[in-house]
């Protein structure tokens, strides 16, 4: 193992320390000296780039929301000039604005090495075929998984989301070793093989590396049993690069090490913005350490998660997301996220790993209904003994009641990317 580590990863956590202060007070200064932004609100918090003498001394900085980077769309967070950015992503922009992400050839150079470094800490290696499902275009998905692939020595695929029958003929015939997708969508081609009368565990594939959207433990005892491979869970953001900030290694799937050489996480209070101690959740802050082109300081991700310490690798792990602050559902004052309804779906027999949560208003409460698709060969009566094991459990588990819907297979929307979990019609019902 240690022969296949690149020099980075061999470091001790001193030498890593110290080389992410080294580089943490290089980008305080790049973005200082070149982002309008970052000049103001450093002068507006009273503070200079030289101020971060210890990686400490980084929480007296300001916060980066995700509403800063559109109120300078498009190019206003850039620190270098545009004829020095190489490539443009940006996210859908379906809630306003989109937020726009540059990058220079250093910068591609250095995603594609950390999207290598992640597939190889998942159990990719040189020559492996890689089927990569993620969307391509302005999504930063595809193309990551892509030049990080390439980069590794790997054979790519790049099959994209959608045209679903396709890509299992794709995956019989061309037999990838890996596939790189979002965890709902898998689920959405395993329905497709089963739908061919394909066993899904005839396949070729050995490793699934899953992104994109939190996902739970039981989804990957679903994956793993009916697909017959490792599911590795990957993280990324565009704000911050793109797929590859932290990946989780096949060898002991304990949660994703972050790539600390490039990216310096730290958890806060989502509430009151206090820095917490490693092993404590709370929500994800990064600073990226080694971007030319758009530098990020204290980026709020807004997902849920804890720091320990690293098994596999040096660097400190995250926790696999539970889920995001702007996803939390506050229902009749118990906080409840999607993850916690899909641990309980995902054991419940004769319901499938397909749900989405409908908040409607009832007088002036909120209600939920969860809506739960049955397996195909679900009997009606085991239909509502699901309905009695579900809610049941949401109350004893989350405290909370809900309504429980068992509808019938393939009637949710079904997705080639994120899937919408969250129906939310209280503005309709109310």
């Amino acid at each position: 193992m240690t022969a296949m580590l690149d020099a980075a990863e061999r470091l001790g956590r001193d030498e890593l320390e110290a080389l992410q202060l080294e580089r943490l007070r290089a980008t305080l200064h790049h973005a200082y000296e070149n982002v309008p932004f970052y000049r103001t609100a450093f002068d507006s918090a009273g503070l200079r780039p030289e101020d971060c003498r210890t990686l400490a001394d980084l929480a007296r900085f300001p916060f980066t929301a995700k509403a800063d980077l559109r109120d300078n769309y498009p190019f206003g967070m850039f620190a270098v000039p545009e004829r020095d950015v190489r490539r443009i992503h940006a996210s859908s922009g379906t809630t306003g604005r989109p937020t726009v992400v540059g990058y220079t050839e250093r910068d591609l150079d250095v995603w594609a090495d950390v999207v290598a470094r992640s597939i190889r800490a998942a159990g990719g290696r040189p020559g492996d075929k890689v089927h990569v499902s993620y969307g391509y275009g302005l999504f930063t998905g595809g193309l990551g998984a892509h030049y990080g692939a390439e980069r590794l020595g790997c054979t790519v695929i790049p099959a994209s989301g959608g045209m679903t029958s396709r890509q299992v003929r794709l995956i019989q015939d061309f037999r990838p070793e890996i596939i790189m997708i979002t965890p709902s969508y898998m689920l959405t081609l395993l329905d497709e093989f089963e739908r061919q009368g394909v066993d899904p565990r005839s396949t070729s594939l050995k490793v699934g590396i899953f992104g994109a959207e939190p996902w739970t433990e039981e989804m990957r005892r679903e994956i793993e049993e009916r697909f017959a491979i490792d599911a590795v869970d990957i993280y990324g953001l565009s704000e911050v690069m793109g797929p590859g900030v932290a990946q989780e290694c096949v060898e002991t799937k304990d949660g994703l090490h972050i790539w600390e050489d490039h990216f310096y996480p730290e958890i806060v209070d989502p509430f009151t913005g206090e820095v917490l101690p490693d092993g404590e959740e709370g929500e994800l802050v990064f600073t990226s350490l080694t971007k030319e082109a758009m530098p990020v300081v204290r980026y709020r991700t807004r997902d849920l998660t804890r720091l320990l310490p690293g098994t596999a690798r040096v660097f400190r792990r995250m926790e696999k997301i539970t889920g995001r602050s702007d996803d939390l559902v506050i229902l009749r004052g118990v906080n409840l996220f999607p993850t916690q309804i899909e641990e309980i779906v995902l054991r419940t027999p004769a319901v499938a790993p397909h749900f989405q949560l409908v908040l409607t208003r009832q007088g002036r409460m909120d209600a939920l209904t969860v809506r739960a698709e049955a397996r195909p060969d679900a009997t009606a009566a085991e239909r509502e003994k699901a309905v009695l094991a579900i809610t049941a459990a949401v109350k004893d588990e989350v405290g909370v009641s809900v309504g429980v819907e068992i509808v019938d297979p393939e009637s949710l929307e079904r997705s080639v990317g994120k899937i919408r979990r969250i129906v939310d019609l209280r503005d309709a019902t109310a």
